[in-house]
């Protein structure tokens, strides 16, 4: 049976009763295992009644062949999902008993507790504030302010890990895009030198580079091999000169090199 669902198309749903979120990382972390799995996906957030649960049971057996992976606290509603012969796969079901055996202690099935109880959470929405606020160079009197500074040339994808870093970590991360005028002062500025032991480079091959330029700005002088090349020729002496650890980003997700940086 489970050999011929995997002829066709899997639907696969990710369901929860708050986000989504950890069910979906879970999930695609999982899937990600199986080569030449043929699978679509959905998000189902906020299932936290029965009837949503019997609601989404009869909706998803009209997507067969199907399959759950869900962070559902409630056993009531894993076993609404359960009772229509859904395969449901639950992250608390599956670690709770185990997790409860060696901690000694029975877990509390209260939906949407691992947010309200999150301490970083807070420092998440303030961390993307600033991140925001600290984009591309502005508010270079900030820059005191961050727990990881990122230098890099333009396009190296300071803002989109500078972000993901707030979000999924809370650390509030500034970056600074480097200009002809810092190569040619052969320096950095004061705000980004006078915190050096919270800067991190970015990097990333020329021709990925240009790709990614190209893209935005075909066909200019800026998006140009040459002109890739020489300006990461230049920031790499700058990060030499300066002592800077760097990080190439040819073949990272914004995921990887987020994490990666953390222990940079």
């Amino acid at each position: 049976m489970a050999s011929r669902h995997l002829m066709k198309t899997l639907n696969i749903f990710f369901v929860s009763d708050h986000t989504g979120l950890t069910a979906e990382a879970v999930g695609v972390s999982l899937l990600s295992q199986f080569s030449g799995l043929d699978w679509k996906t959905r998000t189902v957030p906020f299932i936290d009644t029965a009837d949503k649960a019997a609601a989404l049971a009869d909706q998803i057996n009209q997507s067969q062949p199907a399959m759950i992976i869900s962070t559902l606290a409630d056993a009531r509603l894993r076993e609404t999902l359960k009772a229509s012969g859904l395969m449901v796969l639950d992250v608390f079901e599956h670690m709770l008993p185990s997790l409860a055996a060696q901690l000694d202690s029975e877990p509390t099935a209260v939906h949407g507790l691992t947010h309200s109880m999150n301490a970083q959470y807070d420092a998440r929405i303030d961390a993307v504030n600033y991140a925001l606020a600290a984009d591309d160079g502005q508010k270079p009197e900030r820059m005191d302010e961050a727990d990881l500074i990122l230098v890099g040339v333009s396009r190296a994808g300071k803002t989109p890990v500078s972000l993901y870093l707030a979000m999924q970590y809370g650390i509030r991360a500034a970056n600074y895009p480097l200009t002809p005028e810092d190569f040619a002062r052969g320096n950095l500025p004061d705000e980004v030198m006078r915190n050096l032991p919270r800067v991190r480079g970015l990097t990333l091959s020329a021709e990925r580079l240009a790709a990614i330029r190209q893209a935005r700005y075909p066909g200019s002088r800026y998006a140009g091999l040459d002109e890739c090349r020489k300006e990461l020729t230049a920031a790499d002496a700058l990060f030499l000169h300066h002592g800077i650890p760097v990080m190439d980003s040819t073949r990272m997700s914004v995921e990887e090199i987020a994490a990666r940086l953390r222990n940079l």
